[in-house]
């Protein structure tokens, strides 16, 4: 398939995409760290919304102001800036997630060279009048904040395609998750994941077409079917290797994610109001929190298990990043309501580089086996 070819492209070198694009286009790049950056105004200033997810290489630069035990997407961001990697940004947009990204930002700002930057300071606590009203405040601050960083006017038609052009791209990654999570032999692991990172970094309408057709091509196929062993992957590994044909030579298929870089970038709609700053305060106010947010100590345990319940899976395997605090603060009660359910689970630890292949496989097949 000919949109799978682009993804695995673009997915490999995501900042020659960026570069390209700019080249092609004369647009500004506006890079990002987190899921609750809000892409529809980046991308209603005529800006292209880029994801940093680290360097897959060694990190040297970085050690003179972070320390070692700062996660390796940390480190590794301001790594590919201060090596140049990245001088393609226009911008950067740091939202109030952990502490490390709050640290990072400041160095950032006064280390990388990145001709503007602005801070969105979101609420914690996800629940409530005041919080929500807070909300609405924080995203019209950094409409006005990024129309003055880049020096233009973003009107509300404008805003409203984005946000309709939103929706339509994040109804396209559900229908292909959901094509998998039908049907594992449909879609390679690998390639959905090749497809979500894509989709953070590629020109929004262009990457709305491929995917349109991508999921056409999906819908003609007759793949053959095969048992798995169905798997739902949970944790906050923004970048993380490719676990996926280890776990399909093991007997196992993800059909499902609760990760940052996966379902909890596309669920839920921006509501397509009269006031489009308003709905894209709802939606990000109403999505599923991260563990950096805070709307009640049940909710994402209670997600995660209504996850593994509608998709028929029969395990789960976190992927969390070292010294990752906010998800390993969380990973005991999301353990805990898993077991109360007898759904078994397993941990797996990263860092910037990956676990050898023998040791993921050994790991993965008696996991399996136990299912």
């Amino acid at each position: 398939m000919k949109a799978l070819d682009t993804f695995r492209e673009i997915s490999r070198d995501p900042c020659e995409y960026a570069r390209q694009w700019k080249k092609r286009t004369g647009g500004r790049v506006v890079g990002y760290f987190c899921s609750y950056t809000v892409e529809e105004i980046i991308h209603a200033a005529g800006a292209l919304p880029f994801r940093i997810f680290g360097t897959r290489g060694s990190i040297t630069l970085a050690e003179s102001h972070l320390q070692a035990y700062c996660c390796s997407l940390v480190r590794g961001g301001l790594e590919d800036v201060l090596a140049g990697n990245m001088e393609f940004l226009d911008g950067t947009v740091f939202p109030h997630t952990c502490d490390s990204i709050q640290r990072l930002s400041d160095i950032w700002r006064l280390n990388a060279g990145v001709p503007f930057h602005i801070d969105i300071i979101l609420p914690v606590m996800m629940k409530g009048a005041s919080a929500r009203a807070y909300m609405s405040d924080v995203i019209r601050t950094f409409h006005r904040d990024l129309e003055k960083s880049l020096g233009i006017g973003i009107d509300g038609k404008a805003l409203g395609e984005a946000v309709a052009l939103a929706n339509r791209v994040r109804a396209s990654l559900g229908e292909l998750y959901r094509i998998r999570s039908e049907n594992p032999s449909a879609l390679g692991g690998s390639d959905l994941w090749a497809v979500m990172k894509s989709a953070m970094v590629m020109d929004r309408r262009e990457l709305a077409g491929l995917l349109d057709g991508l999921i056409a091509d999906l819908k003609n196929a007759d793949p053959a079917r095969r048992e798995w062993k169905r798997l739902v992957l949970a944790g906050g590994v923004c970048s993380h290797p490719d676990i996926y044909p280890i776990l399909e030579n093991a007997g196992g298929a993800v059909v499902w994610d609760e990760l940052c870089t996966g379902t909890r970038y596309f669920e839920g709609p921006v509501p397509e109001t009269e006031d489009p700053l308003e709905a894209l305060a709802t939606r990000y106010f109403e999505r599923i929190t991260c563990p950096a947010k805070h709307r009640s100590i049940e909710e994402r345990g209670r997600n995660l298990v209504d996850i593994v319940k509608a998709h028929d899976a029969r395990g789960v395997i976190f992927l969390l990043l070292k010294f990752c605090d906010p998800h390993s603060f969380d990973y005991p009660y999301m353990k805990e309501r898993l077991d109360a359910e007898s759904i078994p689970s397993m941990l797996l630890e990263l860092e910037e580089q990956p676990l050898p292949e023998g040791q993921l496989r050994t790991r993965f097949e008696s996991f399996i086996e136990m299912l």
